[in-house]
């Protein structure tokens, strides 16, 4: 057999393993996608067997007369920004630490990860216990150590409760960046490490010059996760505050939820996971553009 002809037998076994996951995917998640899209130009109460064409009309209310929606968007910007910030800092600063050969490394590894396999909505239920104001693990912490006049209505505060809801979020998530970023160091050239110490570097020169620029492509990865985790939080506001108070947590995902399922308009709450993903992209796409003009200068 000439090696166009193996080329081609391979292509076509390639082709008939494919098949099955790529109709899943497309049934599974291409279809709704694009049955969303549609449905955000239509009006429809999710009981009705024909839907009505709206045009923008959809758009045009959740811009112009929907109070909530800008709510959400300003919350969900606030909450992107520090997930960028923070899970994935806090996440690099213990892949750093527990690279090092230290006691019960493993463990330690496995300890922080496991918050990421619990789910969301148990999480929400159990921050939201430690939250509670009366009878929470923080509140009976404050009154034991004698700082009684601390204890804040965690959830219930609207300038506090989206930043103490966020809180939980990190320590589901950090254990994921860091996980992410070990796997990273393992690909740290060692001679160059070896040589940076040679050369009598200091742990900061170390880490500023050889060990971030191997993580180049691990930051991409991390970033574009912890984005799009970000972006379409749901569970665990729904668990711990529900948008409350007063729609203080409110956020995209949970009002495209909410005006879906609970006012049954599902025009507008497509429109709004329609809105959703234009930002998701806008976000990601031009910074995965920008991190791969980055790491093809430095190469």
């Amino acid at each position: 057999m000439t090696k166009h002809k193996r080329f081609q037998s391979t292509q076509s076994q390639a082709m008939v393993l494919l098949v099955p996951a790529v109709g899943v995917y497309a049934i599974f998640a291409i279809w709704p996608m694009i049955d969303v899209f549609i449905l955000s130009f239509q009006r429809w109460n999710g009981l009705d067997p024909h839907r009505a064409f709206a045009g923008l009309d959809n758009y045009r209310h959740v811009f112009t007369k929907d109070p909530v929606f800008w709510v959400a968007f300003k919350n969900t910007i606030i909450w992107t920004v520090l997930s960028i910030l923070f899970p994935p800092a806090i996440g690099l600063l213990l892949a750093l630490g527990l690279n090092q050969k230290i006691f019960a490394r493993s463990s330690l590894r496995a300890i922080y990860y496991l918050p990421v396999i619990i789910a969301p909505i148990a999480v929400a239920t159990m921050w939201r216990w430690m939250y509670d104001p009366f009878f929470g693990l923080f509140t009976q912490i404050l009154t034991d150590i004698g700082l009684r006049t601390w204890i804040l209505d965690w959830l219930g505060d609207r300038d506090i409760a989206l930043y103490s809801m966020f809180v939980a979020y990190i320590w589901q998530h950090v254990g994921f960046s860091m996980v992410l970023f070990l796997a990273g160091l393992q690909g740290v050239d060692r001679s160059l490490v070896e040589a940076a110490r040679i050369d009598g570097t200091s742990r900061w020169q170390m880490f500023r010059y050889v060990t971030l620029p191997a993580l180049q492509v691990t930051m991409t990865i991390v970033v574009v996760l912890s984005t799009i985790s970000s972006l379409r939080a749901f569970d665990i506001v729904y668990g711990m505050t529900g948008g409350g108070p007063a729609q203080s947590t409110q956020m995209l995902a949970m009002w495209a939820f909410t005006q879906s399922m609970q006012i049954f308009d599902f025009g507008r709450g497509s429109a709004i996971s329609v809105i959703l993903l234009i930002l998701t992209l806008s976000v990601v796409v031009p910074y995965m553009i920008w991190s791969q003009k980055r790491e093809e200068q430095a190469q």
